[in-house]
């Protein structure tokens, strides 16, 4: 019961990175079919970049090619981009993207949402993002990575998990982390980045993360078995009503047994029940996100704030009536209070008896 109180809602085991990924993309083009996109209603699909996703990207191109499904009603968010190279550099998330994903899909270009690191103005570039996402109605899935931190797109440790997108300055194990891919050349490798926030992941309607290696295990671990930690950004999907992770076995070789043998047995009941991840109605989204924008609108009053708000009228009490001060001699009883009975019972003696009379009734 502890795990269930204290954990992602789906960890999904996998034996390695492929079967993983695999497992990922057929999720993923079953909720795109199961939604039915429309151009009036297109499924939002948030993306990353990457090592990790990589095989799902190999994957989703394949089932389009094969006529499996069809991303001509997907919009589609990134999570984050590098500030000062262009575009069209090899190591930007737009290229990266278009190599490995956008280039070999039906997707319109003018659905595909990339932040600009090159901007004249990078937080007025960060707030049009945060508008843009808020205008297509929100996020349906997020698909993430993580880093060996636990960090997501760029929130490393430290973030604070109330985060939206924002400039973000990286650590210098991310710079590390990332020269691969700059030649080993730690003075190319960019310095900033844009990235989403921790809450602007969080208000997906799905969260879905990938996590393989042994590298990532401790990442893992520290989400998965301990509290909600802004030194691990993962952390956060504790309080997600809708997230899963999927790994392979070598990204849980930090977990306890319990908890690995927790997790496959209940993915092996959820399998044989016919159960999939459970997600609320479309119906009841709507409700909630009209909610949100009619709080949002409404002008805040100065007792919105439940300690601030007035007394309830059958609460208020009733004036108390002034005191009026007295002397001590009015305190005092009078001769004839003092001679009166007790109790409405008439006073009388009570003889006093030795102590050998007291111990003789006690016996008897």
């Amino acid at each position: 019961m502890l795990l269930e109180l204290k954990s992602i809602r789906r960890l999904i085991i996998r034996d390695d990175k492929a079967t993983a990924a695999k497992y990922i993309s057929e999720y993923i083009i079953s909720r795109i079919k199961s939604f039915g996109p429309t151009p009036q209603k297109p499924f939002v699909l948030g993306l990353p970049t990457g090592s990790s996703p990589e095989g799902v990207y190999k994957n989703l191109v394949a089932a389009h090619k094969n006529g499996e499904v069809s991303f001509r009603n997907v919009v589609t968010f990134n999570m984050d981009e590098y500030v000062g190279i262009p575009r069209e550099h090899p190591e930007s998330y737009h290229s990266f993207m278009y190599h490995h994903f956008f280039s070999h899909v039906d997707v319109d270009p003018a659905n595909i949402n990339i932040l600009n690191g090159n901007a004249e103005d990078l937080e007025e570039e960060c707030i049009a993002y945060e508008e843009k996402i808020k205008r297509a109605g929100g996020i349906e899935l997020f698909l993430g990575g993580i880093g060996p931190d636990g960090h997501i797109a760029f929130n490393e440790p430290g973030s604070s998990l109330r985060s939206r997108t924002r400039v973000k300055t990286l650590a210098y194990e991310t710079i590390m982390a990332n020269s691969r891919f700059f030649g080993n050349d730690l003075s190319k490798v960019p310095k900033m980045a844009l990235t989403v926030g921790v809450q602007t992941v969080l208000d997906a309607r799905e969260v879905v993360i990938i996590i393989t290696g042994a590298h990532k295990a401790l990442a893992l671990q520290k989400c998965i078995e301990q509290g909600v930690n802004h030194m691990w950004t993962l952390s956060a999907l504790q309080m997600h009503p809708y997230a899963m992770c999927v790994v392979d076995e070598d990204a849980t070789l930090e977990l306890q047994v319990k908890t690995v043998k927790y997790f496959k047995s209940i993915e092996q009941v959820a399998t044989s029940q016919g159960f999939g991840q459970a997600l609320p109605s479309e119906e009841l989204v709507l409700k909630k996100r009209d909610s949100v924008l009619e709080k949002l609108d409404s002008p805040r009053s100065p007792t919105a704030n439940s300690f601030l708000a007035p007394a309830r009228p059958e609460l208020v009490r009733a004036v108390t009536p002034d005191l009026v001060p007295d002397s001590m001699h009015e305190r005092l009883p009078s001769p004839a209070e003092k001679s009166m009975p007790l109790d409405g019972l008439e006073a009388k003696e009570v003889p006093l008896l030795a102590m050998h009379e007291r111990v003789d009734s006690m016996v008897a």
